[in-house]
């Protein structure tokens, strides 16, 4: 008999397919992610789940599961979603997708941090508004890259994707990761530094730390008064890892010059979310890894999770 297996959203056809040919498939088809009943109720009986980051992979969903549940296959590369301590305890191999976004969410980070610089987004409102009148020397004044210093939290492959696509920008470049060398530092091209010294000396500062207990809320009151009064926040690794009450804060009272996110607590933000009444604020729908090349191949390595899991071969991305 084929496992069963039940995936939380429909992927890209070719991992459909490339599970299919091996396991008993379920997909919800809904836009929505399945309500924590139905999740519980379809996932009854299955040896493996492909989950997103929007599903809560807890121990109520393992006890609905039953005890035969091999394996929880993540299509993203954090798995916070996931209660990977419980899995673990009861022998279930959980799985991720690392490295595979790496170049897509670098490249929107970039893309968020010239559209902050440049006002790129108000400039958009500004013509379709009707206010674009004349050309005038001081209209929609943004800021310039070339010169301009990077911060970059969190060195890991997309901080280092980052930075070499800021160093073609003629950007200087701080670092501050715990793993990071001062050799290993030079190697990138990038000056290593402590958290405090990079928020004072940065114009931009770019968030890719992973969330865990010392990076939650690390972006806070505290640390958004020592940015310059001008500087950027970009964040495109969890919203979690910013204290957005202070971030309106620190938006609002002109302590920092703006922000651009990717990723939000909670997510969706709310409608009426403070944040989205700044016009120096620019918000995205988590969109990171969101072109069909990576999510494809985020589909494709969580079906081989998924198949190493449910017939017993070691997962090629373990966590």
């Amino acid at each position: 008999m084929q496992p069963r297996v039940f995936i939380t959203r429909t992927i890209a056809q070719l991992a459909l397919r490339r599970i299919a040919d091996v396991c008993q498939v379920d997909v919800w088809d809904g836009e929505m992610p399945p309500p924590n009943a139905i999740l519980a109720d379809r996932v009854q009986g299955v040896d493996g789940i492909l989950s997103m980051i929007t599903d809560r992979i807890d121990s109520t969903v393992m006890n609905a599961a039953g005890a035969q549940l091999k394996v929880i296959s993540n299509m993203a590369v954090g798995y916070n979603n996931v209660d990977v301590a419980t899995a673990h305890a009861r022998g279930i191999a959980v799985g991720n997708t690392p490295g595979v976004l790496t170049d897509a969410t670098a490249d929107l980070t970039m893309a968020l941090l010239l559209a902050a610089a440049r006002r790129i987004p108000e400039s958009i409102d500004y013509v379709r508004s009707g206010e674009w009148r004349t050309w005038h020397p001081e209209q929609l004044l943004g800021r310039d890259l070339a010169g301009a210093s990077l911060g970059i939290v969190g060195f890991g492959r997309i901080g280092q994707a980052v930075a070499k696509r800021a160093r073609a920008f003629g950007m200087s470049i701080f670092a501050c990761s715990p793993s990071l060398t001062a050799d290993a530092a030079a190697l990138h091209g990038v000056t290593l530094c402590d958290l405090t010294t990079l928020l004072k000396t940065a114009d931009f500062v770019s968030l890719h730390t992973p969330l865990n207990k010392e990076t939650m809320h690390l972006i806070n009151l505290d640390t958004l008064a020592l940015m310059k009064p001008g500087a950027i926040l970009i964040n495109t690794s969890r919203g979690k890892v910013v204290d957005q009450a202070a971030l309106y804060t620190a938006l609002s009272t002109s302590m920092i010059g703006g922000a651009a996110l990717d990723v939000t607590d909670p997510e969706p933000m709310r409608d009426d979310d403070p944040l989205l009444m700044l016009n120096n604020v620019l918000v995205l729908p988590h969109i990171g890894s969101a072109t069909h090349q990576t999510r494809e191949r985020m589909a494709l390595i969580a079906a081989d999770n998924l198949i190493a899991g449910v017939t017993g071969k070691e997962l090629p991305h373990r966590v």
